[in-house]
């Protein structure tokens, strides 16, 4: 394996769609990959994506209308300070990023042209030439280090200053050259500069609502909780968009967003809840898109207090959890099965020979009289502030009844439920959003230090093997270590994950183009570039 570390770039893209079109098979198209030293590991991703993109042929022209579910008068086109999936959507649609992620979650070349290290700490970056923003500036290295560096400024606010803080150092080598120092090795560095919040900005920008990038579009009207309107980039250096305009805004209220879809006002209601699918039923000319990003909601057990205390009881617990029960019930099908650690099936490292503890309520009872807490009254803290928690609760509760197991499912108030209630109560649930990386992951959740360490899980040999794991650029001994540490976390730590949850956003049938992103929901929030509208 080489020493360089070298990712996918547009190029490839392209010379595999050209293969598609002029009637390449699938297996002459794997030839050809191997032929120009293609990682396989990418060609289901890009395939996939070339096949799709053959048989569906875009249409230039339309104005969208899309609904998000959240908005407030501190709705930003500041991608440092993002906060919500209305800035995502937004800044997604003005700006770009130096690397995107495909469906698979394997990092493509956006800005950049080619990110390359020997060592994983100094990394090259080579900017494509002759990208201009909206203001007809042309992109330079200068503008790439201004945006990073401004994550390290602490009056920026920035929402990922912690994950920027290990950025050291910046040098502009030429005009479209950047080398980037880490304080030390990590080579998920292409993967993270794909994440929303490093998207790159003007050199001197003070002005952050003129929306002034290099992206797709154009901002045309931005109303802080009130709506956006962006317009056509005619100078946009990738393929598209393909649409005129694109006008987005929230509904906070689920019902009234899947009527204004149904009624025709908006093109594309995001993040319908299972609950609300009923409202589909006997509709036809409507598209339901599912994403499994990799959200998931959680049963934690803090490790430190009792009964937690008790790895029984832990123990117990996992063999209490009917995960096909909760999928079908509790998310009406819109998860697939977790198995208790936090790397998702849509990440390269995810253990997919990691099996959950099988469901067995006769062992539950057992650990449960082994902990001593059988015949006891466990309190368990659910709320409609966490997603599908209070439905799970009830089911592991009715599961407990049959063995004689007591439950209290305590329902508390969505208000406070997170500075109250998560992280503090010993029996409680939690929600994770999807994160790019397994290091992302285990440094957020499960390092000792770590400030959301929901069971409290602590591990010094999970800790080194973290930072082993982060400093390798050999992918296969990385998914060794990874593979390991998600074991180490499903069968140690405290958090039960049933299941990683779906998105489901829904859209008129005349929307084409989107599709399924590890990042999120509406294409990863990044949707606007890539759909059409028919006629």
């Amino acid at each position: 394996m080489s020493d360089t570390i070298t990712h996918w770039s547009r190029s490839d893209d392209a010379m595999l769609e050209t293969a598609i079109r002029s009637g390449a098979s699938r297996r002459d198209l794997l030839k050809l990959m191997v032929a120009n030293g293609v990682a396989l590991a990418a060609a289901g991703t890009v395939l996939g994506r070339a096949s799709r993109a053959a048989a569906a042929t875009p249409v230039k022209g339309g104005a969208l209308k899309a609904a998000g579910w959240s908005s407030s008068t501190a709705d930003t086109l500041d991608p440092a300070k993002a906060s919500f999936s209305t800035d995502y959507v937004r800044c997604c649609s003005f700006y770009n990023r130096l690397t995107f992620l495909d469906q698979s979650g394997v990092p493509q070349m956006e800005l950049a042209d080619a990110i390359e290290s020997k060592d994983a700490q100094t990394w090259t970056v080579k900017l494509k030439k002759g990208i201009t923003f909206h203001s007809g500036k042309e992109l330079t290295a200068d503008d790439v280090i201004f945006s990073l560096k401004r994550h390290l400024d602490p009056a920026t606010g920035s929402k990922v200053a912690k994950i920027a803080a290990q950025m050291a150092g910046f040098k502009a080598v030429d005009k479209t050259t950047i080398e980037i120092t880490l304080a030390s090795p990590n080579a998920d560095l292409p993967t993270i500069l794909s994440m929303h919040h490093f998207l790159i900005v003007a050199d001197g920008t003070t002005d952050f609502s003129l929306g002034n990038g290099t992206g797709a579009f154009k901002r045309e009207l931005f109303e802080p909780s009130v709506r956006s309107i962006g317009v056509r980039n005619p100078n946009y250096f990738k393929n598209g968009p393909y649409l005129d305009s694109i006008e987005f805004f929230a509904i906070p209220d689920e019902n009234a967003r899947v009527n204004a879809l149904l009624s025709g006002d908006i093109q594309l209601a995001a993040a319908i809840n299972p609950r609300s699918l009923r409202l589909f039923d006997g509709k036809d000319g409507f598209v339901l898109s599912k994403t499994t990003s990799g959200t998931y909601t959680d049963l934690n057990i803090r490790l430190d207090m009792a009964p937690g205390s008790s790895r029984d009881f832990v123990d117990g617990m996992k063999h209490l959890i009917n995960r096909e029960q909760i999928i079908k019930s509790a998310i009406r099908g819109l998860g697939v099965i977790g198995n208790d650690q936090p790397v998702p099936p849509t990440q390269f490292f995810h253990n997919a020979n990691l099996r959950p503890k099988p469901f067995d309520p006769d062992k539950a009872k057992f650990h449960f009289q082994k902990a001593g807490v059988y015949g006891q009254t466990i309190p368990v803290v659910a709320s409609e502030a966490v997603s599908s928690s209070i439905d799970m609760a009830l089911l592991v509760q009715a599961t407990a009844a049959e063995i004689g197991m007591k439950l209290d499912v305590q329902r508390v108030p969505s208000d406070g439920y997170w500075s109250n209630y998560w992280l503090k109560s010993p029996v409680h649930f939690g929600n994770i959003n999807a994160r790019p990386t397994a290091d992302i992951l285990f440094s957020l959740l499960y390092a000792s230090d770590a400030a959301w360490n929901e069971s409290r899980y602590k591990s010094e040999k999970f800790d080194s093997m973290l930072i082993e794991a982060r400093s390798s650029l050999d992918q296969a001994k990385r998914r060794e270590i990874y593979n390991d540490m998600q074991v180490m976390v499903a069968e140690q730590a405290g958090t039960i994950i049933p299941a990683y949850l779906s998105n489901v956003d829904a859209t008129t049938a005349k929307l084409q183009g989107l599709e399924p992103n590890p990042l999120g929901g509406m294409m990863g929030y990044a949707f606007a570039e890539y759909v059409w509208l028919t006629a």
